[in-house]
């Protein structure tokens, strides 16, 4: 199964993975976010995050409750995938 991968746009180079989870409403609240980390239900990359404060970088892939969203420049071009 394929899963759609959506892209959301950061203002800068790097966001931390607390911050993006927000911006890509993956999550409701900073409590919220520290809670999922902790429980191990988020990955970046397809590895499991346990940082909340992880700096994401353009490219990246977060996961999380089967959404996946990757971490998209302003300046880029919109993905398909």
């Amino acid at each position: 199964m394929i899963r759609a991968v959506y892209d959301v746009t950061i203002k800068d180079d790097s966001i931390r993975l607390g911050q993006f989870l927000k911006l890509a409403n993956l999550i409701e609240s900073g409590a919220e976010a520290k809670e999922v980390i902790a429980d191990g239900l988020v990955t970046v990359n397809d590895e499991v995050e346990a940082r909340r404060g992880r700096q994401l970088t353009v490219g990246d892939v977060v996961a999380v409750g089967g959404m996946s969203v990757r971490v998209a420049s302003e300046d880029a071009e919109p993905s398909d995938s």
